[in-house]
């Protein structure tokens, strides 16, 4: 495994920040103020770099459409609830389904901790064999 470094104590680091300050040319001992150096006029407002939309948005919400499912059941004749109680139906056999996967990913588990507990259980409730 790695061996993790042994830390090394403040003064060092102080002298090693110390160094590099030197040779950045850094003669200045105050640490940067950053409001000096900052023109609040040149920071861009978001109406400066965001446009207007060119056409505007509807006030009223938009009807909602029929499914494009819907308009060829009702383009062949098949009424609209019609249409909807078969959509309702494969929703229902889709959710079943989909309940069995995530029963059928879940049994052995849930049996596993079943025997457990039961073992558990019966241990406590009838003595050991001698």
């Amino acid at each position: 495994m790695d061996n993790p470094k042994t830390p090394q104590k403040p003064e060092q680091l102080l002298n090693d920040l110390e160094s590099i300050r030197e040779l950045l040319g850094d003669k200045s001992f105050d640490p940067p103020v950053l409001m000096d150096s900052l023109d609040p006029d040149s920071i861009p407002l978001l109406s400066d770099i965001v446009t207007p939309s060119p056409r505007p948005l509807p006030a009223t919400p938009a009807k909602p459409t029929a499914m494009p499912g819907m308009r060829d059941a009702v383009a062949h004749g098949v009424s609209q609830s019609a249409e909807l109680n078969r959509l309702d139906s494969e929703l229902r056999a889709a959710a079943q389904l989909i309940l069995q996967d995530v029963i059928d990913d879940f049994v052995p588990q849930i049996e596993a901790e079943l025997k457990r507990r039961l073992s558990a259980r019966l241990s406590r409730l009838l003595p050991p064999r001698k």
